[in-house]
Parts: structure tokens; sequence; C-alpha cells
């Protein structure tokens, strides 16, 4: 098959216009054209008044090596690659000791997805509960202000990616194209099959539910172990002769032992206990950099007017996104994060007395409020000096703020963006009523951030008003705080075998070692460590 890159079409093209631009754009008669599909469908809205949508397509033509030599110097023009999965090999009969996987996230799903495909048949510990019973238990402090700490939006089936807004999409490299497993596997499971070609894919927390389900299910038939509601307390090492150490097995919190030579570790970004633990049985981390902010809320109309100008809802294009920098007089650097168009903003707290932002939307993106993150960079050698962890203590402070802040009964502090640039507090809601739940108390939030993120934050807003008109008109609502950008910590490992530095048999993986930052990254680092657990494995003499 051939590969076509970079063909335009209008936004409201009929579709018989895509197989006679294929045709036009080869220079065939029609009749040699035996089939097309899409590989990639993308938008050029410069021009907002005439969008066009630029495609990438597969075709079947007769006489292809014909057509392969005429155009054999137009790079748009090329043969269609292999990005079928393919396994590094499967396991024997006679395993001493089963892998371990720490966390079901999307990072743990996927390794432990793949290591079950491959016949590794792995135990998985999740400490949160299942997604369905995980759910009830994010409403009860949505709805009724009552956190539980080991099941909530950040632990749990399916990690954090399952209260967000589900992009799929990443800037990873990723030459392997364990991008396509990731999306086909969640197709399989469920997803529309218009993840498979749409630029930004997303699916939403309700599908996302029922997507995990599957997928666990599919791990089980295959042979693996799911184990809710087990945290690992502990990491079991032995000293090597080189002065290192050797993983032999994993604690959970209920005392049982189970021997393993391989822990892949899925762990989430809040799993700040973990963290502790790894310090504790002296596994090689270091701090690093990550963002902390707020929530900034807007008409979700105003932002598609920007973009789309007279396509506003054109159902092609959907809700419209944005992604904005501004480098602050501080030398700080404030981003938008995570952005949740037609979303909400929701509690995302995982200890109790702290209040924690994030964002989330459903697969329709139909609510009346666009959010994002409007965060500052926030460095070790910079900002928090000294112990690996004090990353985590710095974001424990700004939480415990915000709790205060916001009334001490799991409320948000919020400001309306007028009132946060001129630096008075705000008395009452104007045309944006804000979406967190349990609620949002008004007050002044330039006590909640240090100063040089307050500051950068108020240089950022009329900035971005200028990039996109009404970006910081008065009543757009900013809420506190938002901390979980990235992990606090890198738990490093081995660039080659994936393992850690200085502890073999450990896979560090995903977003809570540092090498991934969202659902995409993070499922193709777990299929990524999962397949250097088989090939370690492999090369072991039985």
């Amino acid at each position: 098959m051939l590969r076509l890159n970079e063909i335009k079409l209008p936004l409201d093209h009929t579709p018989e216009e895509l197989p006679a631009a294929i045709v036009a754009r080869l220079g065939i008669k029609a009749d040699d054209l035996i089939s097309h599909s899409i590989y990639l469908r993308s938008y050029d809205a410069r021009k907002k008044a005439n969008i066009l949508l630029i495609y990438t397509v597969d075709v079947e033509v007769r006489n292809e090596a014909a057509l392969l030599k005429r155009f054999k110097n137009d790079t748009k023009v090329s043969v269609t690659p292999d990005t079928s999965y393919k396994p590094v090999g499967f396991a024997p009969d006679n395993l001493k000791h089963r892998p371990v996987v720490v966390g079901l996230g999307p990072c743990g799903l996927f390794a432990a997805l793949i290591l079950a495909q491959t016949g590794f048949k792995p135990i998985v510990l999740e400490r949160g509960k299942a997604v369905r019973e995980r759910t009830k238990d994010t409403w009860g402090l949505w709805r009724k202000r009552e956190l539980n700490p080991e099941s909530n939006v950040q632990f749990g089936e399916g990690g954090a990616g399952t209260f967000s807004d589900g992009k799929l999409y990443s800037r990873i490299k990723d030459h392997r194209h364990h991008g396509d497993k990731v999306l086909h596997e969640f197709v399989l499971a469920g997803a529309p099959e218009e993840i498979l070609y749409v630029s930004k894919p997303h699916i939403g927390t309700f599908r996302l539910v029922g997507m995990v389900e599957t997928m666990r299910e599919k791990i089980i038939e295959l042979g693996g172990e799911i184990r809710f509601q087990t945290r690992m307390d502990d990491l079991i090492v032995e000293k090597t002769t080189d002065g290192n150490q050797q993983v032999r097995g994993v604690k959970t919190q209920t005392g049982e032992i189970i021997e393993t030579d391989h822990v892949v570790l899925a762990l989430g970004h809040s799993a700040r206990d973990t963290f502790q633990v790894l310090f504790d049985r002296n596994v090689y981390m270091e701090a690093k950099p990550f963002s902390v902010g707020f929530r900034i809320e807007h008409p979700q109309s105003l932002i598609d007017n920007a973009r789309f100008g007279p396509n506003a809802g054109h159902p092609i294009l959907g809700a419209a996104d944005y992604k904005l920098v501004h480098h602050a007089s501080n030398g700080r650097a404030v981003y938008s994060f995570c952005m949740c168009p037609g979303g909400t903003v929701v509690a995302a707290a995982s200890e109790p007395g702290r209040v924690v932002t994030n964002g989330m939307s459903q697969y329709s993106r139909n609510e009346r409020n666009a959010n994002a993150g409007i965060v500052v960079d926030i460095s070790p050698e910079r900002d928090y000096p000294g112990h690996v962890l004090a990353g985590v203590e710095f974001q424990r402070k700004l939480e415990s703020a915000a709790y205060v802040l916001g009334g001490s009964n799991y409320s948000a502090p919020g400001q309306l963006v007028g009132d946060f640039i001129a630096n008075k507090p705000s008395k009452d809601f104007g045309s944006v009523q804000p979406s967190y739940t349990p609620g949002v108390h008004l007050t002044n939030l330039d006590t909640v951030l240090p100063d040089f993120a307050i500051s950068a934050i108020r240089e950022a807003l009329p900035a971005f008003g200028r990039q996109i008109k009404g970006f910081d008109m008065h009543d757009a609502v900013l809420t506190g705080v938002e901390t979980r950008t990235s992990s606090p910590v890198r738990i490093r490992r081995d660039n080659e075998s994936l393992q850690s530095l200085n502890t073999r048999g450990l896979y560090p993986a995903g977003e809570g070692a540092g090498y991934a930052g969202g659902i995409m990254s993070a499922g193709v680092d777990g299929i990524k460590v999962a397949e250097a657990v088989a090939m370690s494995i492999l090369a072991q003499p039985v």
C-alpha cells in the first residue's frame, strides 16, 4: 500500500471528494484506486473563515511499483509502514517467579496486558479499588466532602487518567509504533474507531470506565492476577557483590510477601508514601521539576469563537482547545496545562486536609465551560533544594494552604481573573459559574502560591488575552491549587535494560517514575517496560 500525506479538502467536503483528490494527486484513473483508508485527519484553522481538513491516507492501487518509481523524489508519497505490534518473545513453561506490576493506571495496565498476552501471567497490585467502586468513592468527595485516601481521583483502577479528558496524543518519540498498539487495544475495549485517525483523539471519563474493565478482564483471561486494595508497603531487596541490590519480592500492607525477581513500578505521580518506601530501601531517585498554579475557566463558546470564528460549533471540529506559553519578566515560564474543552474542574486530593484541582471532560465535551491549568515551572535547584523528596513537601504545603483558604471543608479557594490581576479579593461570581465541587470559596489567591508564581501568572494572563481575545476577561474564574502536573521525583533507570540504576529487577515506569506525562505516553512506557521484563526473563538460564 501507499501512504499519501497532506491532502487538503474543505471542512464541509462530501465523502466522494476524498477519493477524487487521491486520484488527482496520483494522476491515475478512478478504476486504478482499489481502496483507501484514513490514517490521520487534522485541520488548518489559521484562516478561520476557510478551515481546511488535512488527510494522510493509505491507498491500495494498481501498478504500485510504477507509481513508487514516478514519485520516488516526492516525500509525501511513500510505502505504508508496517505498524503492527510484534512481541519480543513468549514466556517459557517453567517460570520460577511471576513478574509483579505495581499500579493499574495506564502504564501498569499496558505493562500487565503485554505480559499477559505473551504468557508471563503477571500479578498486579493496585492499592485502590476496581474502577466502578472507585468512582463511587470519588463522588463521595465531590458530593459529600468525604475523602477516601486509598480510593479517589489519584488511586484506583485506571489511574488518574480515568478522571481526565482522556487525551490520547503525545509528542514522545515512538519509532516502534507502540502508540498504535495502545490505540488499537483501546478500540478493541470499546473506544470509538475515530481515535485511530483524528489528530487529537480523546475518550472522556465515562467511556474510559468501561474500557478499563474490559482490558482488566482480558488480562485475567490470559492468566494474569489482579489484586485490588493491595498496597505495596515494602520492597524486598538483597545486596549484590557489586555494591548494588537485587529485587527479591514485595511486601503488601497485610504483611504478605510475594517472591519475584521482576517488579514493574508503575506508580502514579501521587504515590508519596511509596516514594518514601523506595527512598528507605536506597532505590536511586532524584528530585525533578514540575509546575504549580491554578485552574482557569471560561465559557467554551469564547474559546470556540476565538479559534474557529464563523465555523465555531462545527461537528467535525468539536469544542476548541488551546495551548499557551508566556515567559515572564521574573524568568519563570507560565503555560496552559491539560486543557479540557467543555469540561469541569474536579477535586483531586488524595490526602486528608489538602485541596488539589484537576480537569476532566466527557467524550461529548459539551459542558458550558472550558478549563485548563495555568501553571508556573518549579525546579529543585531553585525552589526546593536539599532532600530528594523535598518536592513532595513543597506540594503538600501549597495543598494544605489551599484547604485552609477554601474553608477547611474541601471547598477550593477561587478568584475572578480581573480581581486577581488587580490584587483584590473577589466577592461575587459573574457570568462564569465555576464547575468545581464540593464548591468554590471566593477570596484572594495571592497567598496560596509563592510570590514568584503569583506575579508570573498576573503578568501572563493579559498576555494570553492578546492571543485569545477575552482570555483575561474579568469574570473568568481561577480555582486553586493545581500541584499534580507531574511527579516531583524521577526514579532513574538504565537506558538499555530499563531497570533501576542501582536495583536490578526493578523497572520504574510511567508518570510516577518521571517517564511519562499522560495516558498515551504512560501506556507506551508500560509496553516498553513489559518488553524489557520479558527479555530479561528469557535471557535467564532455565
